[in-house]
């Protein structure tokens, strides 16, 4: 057992050999071909590992710049990282020498045949430091590690390694040799002094693994001076021997290979040229490579290494392309058929809408309506359009559903938004009769009156074609929202009432033809985008000869507005659209419905609560509050008088409707010219409707009709004045 230069560790050693001057962090283990015979070997025994050593400076045996490692067997070894004899020497070990990355130019790289890579070198500023020179002598490559010459066989930067054989030294410097018995890797190394185990006149070959400083990689990195893995495609890996820590290694990436230890010594593999896993085209890229399939129609000959089109594959696409002519071939005749099948059907649809045009009396009609000017022609439609216009009358479309048919929103092709009106079936009898009055109502033109823009005979019952009125009902602004006070003042009340009376006084008198409508209620009464009213749904209406007061016909109508004595007798009259009128008057002052619910839970007549109500002087208990604040007892009493007058019993005691109309008008105006002459005295005057900011809806305005006075003029009318400008100077 050696012992210390100054002094002897206190600690337990089992068994030291004098070290081998071999440099441990480069030159790991020697592998023979041959069986080597064993070694005793020792170690520091105080502490179990070096870790538990390490935590006690006074005691620890490893000198400075030294490695300590885990013994197999218990305890702690100490290394030299370099020349350094004992690594248990109190001065420590030499500090590892500096590498340098780059070598100088034009440097000799081979000696014989063999090829010197860097970081070995034969020549001085050639080599990354000592510890990887080289000698070239008699063109034998010769490595000295300083017990000795070795001939160098191969050097692989790759692996790590150096192959040395053919011991070149004296005796005496052999017996000074030191081997060991393998490790648990299966690898022998350098432990201490063998004498006479070798007979060096034998050729046998040691590999001696290495490794670059000792250092660690992230140790490394943060020196770039003197990093050793130049290469931009290399990367960097800890090496350790056992559980002996050398330094660390220089590779290149994956799918580069050659030196990483200067630049661009790290070269593309190419894949395509090596044996792969690519069963089709094959290309190259930069450290990997990229597989294409084959084409469609050709597979992957492994014999050829390329692709080509096989007898199996042939015959495949052929049964392919012969099943897929047959599979087209039934296709195009399953196509054929199918064409010939829908041209067969269409024309049996063309048939039918033919028939069913001519059953409609629809030549008769393009005779009475030929003459019609250009402008307010009226259009016979096809149901193909119309199917189109209302995405084949899906259910989404429904506007509504009354007794003479469900109406449609629909959408023309020339992007005109229309009402059309599916009536219900109709009888024979009655066809002549509907073309008829189609032909009159396509010549009405009044600014309340929905206009008829035309109609399809090709279905089974007619369709009309009106204009579409888009804010609704009267009966919806009355009944729907009570709460909707704004739209609904005394002024606009009046407003409404004059507007429809005069449509139906136009239709009574002032057309070609009487035209009584048969169905007037306040869901017939339609408000357009400017909150102007409009009558429609003219399905019950029917029309008169001039000499022709009645006519009698089955009765139609809708209860609560329905006339009694055309009820009981079956006679149409103007009067009975009277009748019905006034019931919409009377919703307009009590804002109930036709027939409503009373205070005893019962169903009750609006136009019998109406009339019972007047005669017992209790009106003002049933009209609606709204009417009681806005409108003065005169006008009240004035509206309720002609309202009382439309409901009597018989007809023939009720007012015509050109009757009623003049009297609503010379109420109007009368009230008109009352609020111009108190705005003329006091200056100021409330809105005809609510503040714009309680009235969404600020275009409906009585305006319209409102211009009853000249510039200039001042001052107000007389009642007679007044009553004259209602018959002739008012605006129709």
């Amino acid at each position: 057992m050696a012992a210390r230069s100054d002094s002897v560790h206190p600690g337990i050693i089992a068994f030291i050999a004098n070290q081998f001057d071999m440099r441990n962090d480069l030159l790991s283990s020697w592998t023979n071909a041959s069986k080597l015979p064993g070694l005793l070997e020792g170690a520091i025994m105080d502490q179990p590992s070096c870790e538990r050593a390490q935590t006690n400076k006074a005691s620890y045996a490893c000198a400075t710049n030294s490695n300590c490692a885990n013994a197999s067997y218990g305890g702690y070894t100490c290394h030299c990282n370099n020349d350094q004899p004992n690594p248990y020497l109190s001065e420590g070990c030499e500090p590892p020498q500096d590498y340098n990355p780059e070598p100088k130019e034009q440097c000799l790289r081979s000696c014989g045949n063999m090829s010197i890579p860097f970081p070995f070198g034969l020549e001085d500023g050639c080599f990354g430091n000592e510890w990887f020179q080289l000698n070239c002598t008699a063109g034998n490559t010769l490595f000295s590690p300083g017990v000795g010459q070795y001939r160098v066989i191969s050097v692989s930067v790759e692996d790590g390694t150096l192959t040395v054989s053919n011991v070149l030294n004296n005796a005496s410097s052999v017996k000074e040799m030191v081997v060991a018995n393998t490790d648990e890797h299966g690898d022998s190394y350098i432990e201490g002094p063998v004498e006479d185990v070798f007979d060096f006149s034998m050729e046998y070959d040691i590999v001696i693994r290495w490794a670059i400083t000792n250092s660690t990689c992230q140790k490394a990195k943060q020196n770039i001076t003197s990093y050793a893995c130049r290469s931009v495609y290399s990367s960097c890996h800890d090496v350790t021997h056992g559980v002996i820590f050398m330094g660390y290694r220089c590779n290149c990436s994956s799918g580069y290979k050659g030196n990483p230890y200067v630049l661009d010594g790290c070269q593309d593999i190419d894949e395509c040229l090596a044996p792969n896993s690519c069963n089709g085209i094959c290309q190259n890229t930069p450290g990997s490579y990229k597989c294409t399939p084959c084409p469609h129609g050709k597979e992957f000959d492994s014999t050829k290494s390329r692709c080509a089109i096989s007898t199996k594959r042939w015959n495949l696409l052929l049964g392919t392309a012969i099943g897929t002519g047959c599979g087209l071939g039934s296709i195009v005749i399953a196509l054929g058929v199918i064409v010939l099948a829908n041209k067969w059907r269409k024309g049996i649809q063309k048939r039918i809408r033919r028939a069913y045009f001519k059953k409609n009396q629809g030549l008769l009609l393009e005779q009475l309506i030929s003459d019609e000017s250009a402008t307010s022609k009226t259009k016979i439609f096809s149901l193909e359009e119309l199917d189109k216009a209302t995405n084949n009358f899906d259910a989404t479309r429904v506007l509504g559903r009354g007794g003479h048919g469900t109406v449609y929103k629909g959408i023309l092709s020339d992007q005109r938004v229309v009402a059309i009106k599916k009536s219900k079936i109709v009888e024979q009898m009655e066809i002549d009769q509907f073309i008829n009055e189609v032909a009159i109502l396509s010549q009405i033109i009044h600014r309340n009156v929905v206009k008829l823009f035309g109609c399809c005979l090709e279905d089974e019952v007619p369709l009309l074609v009106y204009e579409f009125i888009s804010n609704g009902t009267l009966y919806e602004l009355l009944h729907m929202d009570t709460t909707v006070k704004c739209l609904l003042s005394w002024d606009d009340r009046l407003r409404i009432a004059v507007e429809a009376a005069g449509a139906l006084a136009y239709l009574h008198s002032a057309a070609s033809i009487p035209i009584f409508h048969r169905d007037v209620k306040s869901s017939n009464i339609l408000l357009d985008d400017n909150y102007t009213t409009k009558i429609s749904d003219f399905g019950a209406s029917r029309s008169l000869s001039l000499d022709e007061t009645h006519v009698v016909t089955i009765v139609q109508g809708t209860f609560g507005y329905l006339d009694p004595e055309y009820y009981h007798t079956g006679q149409l009259t103007e009067k009975s659209d009277v009748y019905s009128f006034g019931v919409i008057l009377v919703e307009l002052l009590t804002r109930k419905k036709p027939i409503f619910i009373n205070d005893l839970g019962a169903k009750q007549s609006l136009s019998y609560y109406f009339v019972e109500g007047l005669q017992e002087g209790s009106l003002v208990r049933i009209l609606d509050s709204q009417v009681l604040e806005e409108a003065d007892q005169e006008e009240i009493n004035e509206i309720a008088s002609l309202t009382d007058a439309c409901l009597r019993t018989k007809g023939g005691e009720r007012p015509t409707m050109k009757e009623v109309d003049m009297r609503l008008q010379f109420l109007r105006t009368k009230r008109l010219r009352k609020r111009q002459c108190l705005h003329e005295k006091d200056g100021d005057i409330e809105p005809l409707l609510c503040p714009e900011a309680k009235n969404p809806h600020k275009h409906m305005n009585i305006d319209n009709d409102a211009h009853i006075t000249h510039q200039g003029m001042s001052g107000c009318y007389s009642l007679e004045q007044e009553f004259a400008s209602s018959l002739f100077g008012m605006p129709r």
